[in-house]
């Protein structure tokens, strides 16, 4: 059984825990949605000040959307619109301070005002994208980055 441990320190250590709860949460759990839907919930219940946490999977076409926690999404998004399209045309992440000075950005949630966006690419290939956003603008900073990479990176590894 997991069960989650409050996050301490300051934010690369909280990072470093959430990162081993991550871990631990899909140790010998290859599915992809159960394993999206566990970490969705755990970095959304982790980390302060976010109304939306989840993926979004690449079909060949567009991006569909996965396992989330906040309100109801977009349900397709294509690659030439949003934060999310642009991660997953551009292959790298894309961390947004203001949503509606984005061009093409598209408003699942009215109250979202910062983004942060993993592009999820193992082997080459394009599996979608893990998606953050907040009510706050600027919320998401470098050592939110590469915190929430290390999170997209061990959703990968746990794929067969």
């Amino acid at each position: 059984m997991f069960t989650p441990t409050s996050l301490s320190g300051d934010t690369a250590q909280q990072y470093a825990q959430l990162a081993d709860q991550a871990r631990a949460l899909v140790h010998g759990e290859p599915d992809r949605i159960a394993n999206a839907a566990n970490l969705s919930a755990l970095v959304y219940h982790a980390l302060p000040r976010l109304n939306w946490v989840g993926f979004y999977f690449f079909d060949g076409t567009e991006l569909v959307v996965g396992p989330f926690q906040g309100l109801p999404a977009c349900v397709r998004i294509p690659l030439d619109k949003g934060v999310c399209g642009a991660a997953a045309r551009t292959r790298r992440t894309q961390r947004v301070d203001d949503v509606e000075a984005f061009p093409g950005h598209i408003a699942c949630d009215a109250a979202s005002r910062s983004e942060l966006v993993v592009p999820l690419v193992r082997g080459g290939e394009l599996l979608g994208v893990f998606d953050l956003d907040s009510p706050d603008p600027a919320r998401f900073d470098v050592v939110d980055q590469e915190g929430l990479e290390t999170i997209a990176r061990i959703y990968l590894e746990s794929l067969p």
